[in-house]
């Protein structure tokens, strides 16, 4: 049997960056002094007159491609999610989210899978950030494929969007002749009818090795992908949660705020559902290799698999 392959979803970033440059000259990219981390280096070399180094000053880059949009520029700003979400939140909601502009945030290294950087730079509270501005599009592809239709969905998009990458290589299990993205529409992966597994981002091909363990055991789990958190695939959510009764969410984010809570939301206004959260618990990260804090955080196979059962 051959070895699945597997890409990080920050060189799919880059590298759909430099494939839609060539589609659109008002394509520019702004970067924080990390195009060699971000990958936004490979627009950067295809089109240096479109690539603009702002430095280690990410609040200004945005206020810069703030002004880009108004010029009708489809600017993209780079930095690890940390900064582009944590560090800039004020200046995405003043200066992008309130005018409502068309500028589209490229976020790499999110997640504890950023691994030996640390704490610090495990930004886990991203998305809890992005949601709350109103207008934003957000986004967390799980694999190639996925990331490089992300990107091109949200140059499409008249508004500004979050797009969530990771620095690990993850499986690409996207790559089906009947694959379609589409913003705010989740993706059915597998059928089941014991309960609902509802995952965004690294985790999902996790959650699709968790529900083969399952079915060993006779549990049958319906896997949706959601790479589109707001506006959530909600008639899709709550399709699933009366035909399984039981739903089981499954992030690299903090169980509060992100799509846990997201989902939570959804299903406690229209159908009240017993629900499972999987994610980052109300804690900080820490360092170590990035597969070994995914384990350790039970965001693997295993632990996902582990939880539910533990649940049931």
């Amino acid at each position: 049997m051959s070895e699945v392959k597997k890409i990080a979803t920050r060189e799919s970033y880059g590298n759909a960056l430099a494939e839609l440059g060539k589609e659109n000259d008002n394509i520019y990219v702004l970067d924080a002094d990390l195009a060699s981390a971000t990958k936004t280096g490979v627009f950067k070399k295809a089109f240096p007159e479109r690539h603009i180094d702002c430095g280690i000053a990410e609040c200004n880059m945005t206020g810069i491609a703030a002004g880009m949009a108004t010029t009708g520029k489809i600017p993209f700003i780079s930095s690890f999610a940390m900064f582009a979400a944590g560090r800039n939140f004020e200046q995405v909601r003043n200066s992008i989210g309130y005018p409502h502009l068309n500028v589209k945030i490229g976020a790499t290294h999110a997640g504890i899978s950023v691994g030996e950087d640390g704490a610090t730079h495990q930004c886990n509270e991203d998305i809890a950030l992005m949601r709350t501005i109103p207008g934003m599009t957000v986004i967390c592809p799980s694999d190639d494929v996925e990331a490089k239709a992300a990107v091109r969905a949200a140059v499409e998009h008249d508004g500004p969007v979050y797009l969530r990458f990771g620095r690990l290589a993850v499986p690409v299990i996207n790559d089906t002749p009947d694959y379609k993205f589409e913003l705010g529409k989740g993706i059915v992966l597998r059928e089941g009818k014991d309960l609902t597994i509802v995952a965004t981002g690294l985790p999902v091909a996790e959650c699709l090795a968790a529900a083969d363990k399952l079915a060993e055991e006779g549990i049958e789990a319906k896997v949706i992908n959601i790479h589109t958190i707001k506006p959530l695939d909600e008639e899709l959510i709550l399709a699933a949660a009366k035909e399984t009764g039981k739903v089981v969410t499954v992030e690299e984010h903090s169980v509060i705020g992100g799509l846990g809570s997201a989902v939570c939301d959804c299903l406690s206004e229209n159908y009240p559902t017993k629900v499972l959260k999987i994610g980052i618990n109300d804690v900080f990260g820490e360092s170590g290799t990035a597969v070994g804090l995914i384990h350790k955080y039970g965001l693997d196979a295993e632990g996902i698999y582990n939880k539910i059962k533990g649940w049931l």
